[in-house]
């Protein structure tokens, strides 16, 4: 389709040769024999992805959740030569703040689908409609129907301005961002280069991730949550490097692989999804449905776009040093699997509400705990609302 600068109403329809196409993949599966220890410590166990891969085939129905998305008012506009597509939930409150809402990797805009009601609605879900938002879900420039990309350059900051110039387009003036993951960084980012429209950035997830060294007097200082914080990044670094590493710096060649094979795919994104969520014990399906998390896995299928999403998502610096504080009011939630730390956040931002949740939920808190993390938002919210 001819896509302009201009904002105009999307519907997705995959064509029914394509999904004809992945059912004959699927069907011709080849699985590699289980390695000695065929448990998660060595990625996707045989017959767990041999379950999964069954189930895809012959119990999941595309065409069902093809028709529920559809159900979300969606549009597509051209910024930077790139198609950027997102969900638009104006809600029926007058006095709503508008609110950008940014998902990460290996997801996409399917994260925020339970958060759409409450959060635009909250008078028809027993809240205050004093909390209303219009919800914009932006999808992340080569994620999804955010394709093809138009350029290189797709950092942080790159889509920071992007999702201000969306704004324009939409006639927001001041408005809220919200992310985890990628999020997590673009939506400070967006505080950074608009500090006089952005009334308020939260953040749920990797904000104040201990990257670099923390020193023995930081370790003292620290509570013993946030010490177990830093040790699961140590562990993360050494022991789940391995896919930033690949896709950092050979997009191309993963790409190649995860746009062929269906299997592969599904195995790349679902060792993410078996690792970031909680508890750690659960496997990702007793966790989050597996027809929700199919879907977003179908979203990189049928887009062929796991390798520009890689290229987006990691060959850009997300260990960048601490930026300046835009002085944006900041709210952060973590949750049992996050990592974040205060005092480390603080340096790069005006955190003025910070909530540890130490024993629920996980990196994926829109999908894990949507009821928690929709409470925390409005909470924030209502801090930096001015009327």
């Amino acid at each position: 389709m001819t896509i302009s600068d201009a904002i105009d109403p999307y519907r997705i329809a995959i064509d029914d040769e394509l999904l004809d196409d992945l059912h004959d993949r699927l069907r011709r599966s080849r699985f590699p024999e289980p390695l000695p220890a065929d448990n998660w410590s060595t990625g996707v166990p045989s017959a767990y992805l041999r379950q999964l891969v069954d189930y895809w085939l012959n119990e999941f129905s595309w065409r069902k959740a093809e028709a529920e998305l559809n159900d979300i008012p969606q549009y597509r506009t051209l910024i930077d030569g790139t198609p950027i597509h997102f969900l638009h939930v104006r809600s029926p409150e007058p006095d709503a703040l508008p609110l950008v809402l940014t998902h990460g990797w290996p997801g996409s805009f399917v994260e925020f689908v339970e958060l759409l009601g409450p959060l635009s609605d909250p008078r028809r879900f027993g809240g205050d409609p004093a909390d209303a938002f219009h919800v914009v879900v932006p999808t992340l420039p080569g994620f999804g129907f955010s394709t093809p990309l138009g350029d290189e350059g797709w950092d942080t900051v790159r889509i920071a301005r992007c999702w201000i110039e969306l704004m324009n387009r939409l006639g927001y003036h001041k408005f809220g961002v919200q992310g985890g993951d990628i999020g997590a960084s673009v939506s400070p980012a967006i505080g950074r280069a608009a500090p006089d429209r952005v009334v308020g950035v939260h953040v749920n997830g990797s904000i104040g991730m201990p990257v670099e060294e923390v020193s023995d007097e930081e370790l003292s200082s620290m509570t013993d949550l946030e010490r177990d914080r830093v040790n699961r990044v140590q562990a993360f670094m050494r022991d789940e490097f391995g896919y930033i590493a690949i896709q950092g710096t050979r997009p191309a060649t993963i790409g190649a692989s995860l746009v062929d094979s269906p299997v592969g795919l599904l195995a790349w994104i679902v060792e993410k999804f078996k690792a970031w969520t909680y508890p750690p014990e659960a496997l990702p399906d007793e966790i989050i449905e597996r027809d929700r998390l199919l879907t977003n896995v179908m979203l990189y299928w049928a887009t062929a776009s796991a390798g520009s999403a890689a290229y987006v998502g990691y060959a850009q610096n997300v260990w960048e040093p601490t930026p300046q504080s835009s002085g944006t009011p900041t709210g952060a939630v973590m949750f049992a699997h996050d990592v974040g730390i205060r005092q480390i956040a603080e340096r790069g931002n005006n955190i003025t509400m910070w909530t540890d949740v130490p024993d629920q939920g996980g990196h994926f808190a829109a999908l894990e705990e949507p009821e928690i993390l929709t409470g925390h938002i409005r909470d924030f919210f209502r801090t930096v609302r001015t009327g």
